[in-house]
Formats: C-alpha cells, sequence, structure tokens
C-alpha cells in the first residue's frame, strides 16, 4: 500500500510586494553613518550626548562624575563625538564647555529618513 501527500501550491510573495529601492543611503553616506553609530555604541557617550541635548552647554568637568567615569576616560569619550562632529568645544579659561551640534544630528536623521 502506497502513501499520497498532497502538496499545497502557496501564492507567490513577488505579486502582493510593492519593490522597494536596493538603499536609500549612498554608499559614503551609510560609511560616515556607521562611523557616526559607532560613536554612539557606548552607554557613556549615550549619556555624554543625553546631558548634551537637554543643557545649552555643559562644563567638561563635569562629565566624569555624572556619567560614572574617570576624567581620562570621559576625555576619550568626549574625542570620539567631537571627532564624528556631534558636539562642538568652545575653550573658556582653563575649561572647555561642549555643546551639541545638531545640525549633525539632524543630518543624520535625514540620511535615515526615505528620500521618496
Amino acid at each position: 500500500m502506497s502513501t499520497r501527500t498532497s502538496l499545497e501550491v502557496l501564492p507567490t510573495v513577488a505579486s502582493c510586494c510593492t519593490p522597494t529601492r536596493a538603499s536609500t543611503v549612498s554608499d559614503q553616506a551609510a560609511a560616515d553613518l556607521a562611523r557616526v553609530f559607532k560613536a554612539l555604541a557606548d552607554p557613556a557617550r549615550v549619556k555624554i550626548l543625553s546631558m548634551l541635548l537637554n543643557a545649552d552647554e555643559v562644563c567638561a568637568c563635569d562629565f566624569a562624575t555624572s556619567i560614572g567615569k574617570t576624567p581620562a576616560t570621559t576625555s576619550h569619550h568626549l574625542k570620539l563625538l567631537r571627532d564624528n562632529g556631534l558636539v562642538s568645544t568652545e575653550k573658556r579659561g582653563t575649561w572647555v564647555w561642549y555643546r551639541v551640534v545638531p545640525e549633525r544630528l539632524a543630518a543624520v536623521r535625514d540620511a535615515l529618513a526615505f528620500a521618496g
């Protein structure tokens, strides 16, 4: 006695989907965004950026205690954010004041948005 199995035919998916573009971001923009995301891929740097987004500016002396890192480690994190254009600085006397660069954050947001 032989057993027969019935195979159900599934509808094709392609007929129901709207084609999408392979990428909405250029190769250069994608590389730039990846560097920015890498700069933000640390909790200490996210905390720093959060502090800056909630204030007009913050003195470098206030970061270390707030994020629970040594001044040297905090300086390293600030340098990475500065090197990626996310923050800017102004030296006043012996202190350096940091502020977020809103245009840079807007550019990151816009690069990810669908440019229909």
